[in-house]
């Protein structure tokens, strides 16, 4: 599987105030001085232009002191994204039923999933359109990194690197706790019962998620680690005996399985990785530093998760996901 609150727009708000008086003041401070009488000796023009040096040195420290603030106070991208009216949100849209694609439909409306209607909630509540960016997982991650998206929303879970290079969100999915295990080749069920049976197996995991955290602190061996750009050909792999197993959210790999029995997969019976609570509910990831629209993001989520949407959602596009066969 792909907490804190604070002022929103009264820090913004503020910053901006303090940096239009500035400017006014600037704008004073940058005229000429008043000349009693062309014979102002030589001693009171240098006192004159030391004074107005001084005023002006004050001006520019003001200044960078008004800029510094408004930068502490979590930068300008919610700014931005009112001022040009659209807000785009990364995603891997091979994981249903968070993110996947009707092939039925055309342009953007193919892609479809709970986190789908998530981002399209986030835009309506802050009155911009919203513009979904399908990525490989790995292009999510370094695309929110980089600032040059504004939302990850992609099925994110929380790990200690992926806090370290970006603001994640409270977490707006929980119901019963995630379990990450292992997908295997039903002719393997007797061989592979746990991480403990892999000393001499190939392993295979998406690249940049929780699984592949699980994969190279939580299996003991293995004869080789495979990475993926998504889940779905984590799963494939496997099934075209090139890995073992698949370290994969148990939830939405037996969804997997379900729908394709030709495939003649299996999820692991009573194995799962151990988890924690900061490993719990899927978040969305914000570039670092923005404080701003971390803030109104979780005041959205805050309104949004108590009223159990997003896990109406979640039901409804994996019932919508198990028609398409996915």
């Amino acid at each position: 599987m792909k907490k804190n609150f604070g002022k929103i727009l009264a820090c913004t708000g503020a910053a901006a105030m303090l940096t239009v008086s500035v400017l006014s003041g600037c704008s004073a401070l940058g005229s000429a001085p008043t000349v009693a009488a062309e014979t102002t000796t030589a001693a009171e023009s240098t006192e004159a232009e030391n004074e107005t040096s001084a005023e002006e040195t004050t001006g520019e420290e003001t200044m960078a002191e008004a800029e510094s603030n408004e930068a502490s106070d979590g930068g300008s991208r919610l700014d931005e994204i009112l001022a040009r009216g659209y807000i785009e949100v990364a995603t891997e849209p091979y994981f249903a039923p968070n993110e996947f694609i009707d092939p039925a439909k055309q342009g953007d409306d193919k892609y479809v999933g709970s986190d789908i209607e998530l981002a399209h909630y986030i835009a309506d509540k802050l009155g911009v359109e919203c513009r979904i960016i399908p990525l490989e997982f790995d292009a999510v991650l370094t695309g929110i990194t980089d600032g040059k998206y504004d939302l990850a929303i992609s099925a994110l879970a929380y790990t200690p690197a992926r806090a370290e290079a970006m603001e994640m969100s409270i977490g707006y999915r929980f119901g019963e706790i995630t379990q990450y295990g292992l997908l295997i080749r039903q002719e393997d069920a007797e061989t592979i019962k746990s991480a403990d049976d892999l000393a001499d197996k190939v392993v295979v995991c998406q690249a940049g998620s929780l699984q592949e955290l699980f994969a190279t602190q939580q299996i003991p061996a293995m004869q080789e680690l495979k990475r993926t750009s998504s889940s779905n050909d984590a799963y494939l792999t496997v099934q075209e005996e090139k890995a073992d197993a698949a370290v994969v959210a148990k939830e939405t790999a037996q969804l997997y399985v379900d729908a394709n029995p030709e495939g003649k997969l299996m999820v692991v019976p009573d194995f799962a990785f151990e988890t924690d609570e900061s490993t719990q509910g899927t978040r969305i990831g914000i570039t670092k530093g923005e404080t701003a629209l971390l803030n109104k993001v979780n005041e959205i989520l805050e309104e949004l998760v108590p009223t159990g949407q997003y896990d109406e959602w979640y039901e409804e596009y994996s019932e919508y996901a198990r028609s398409l066969g996915l």
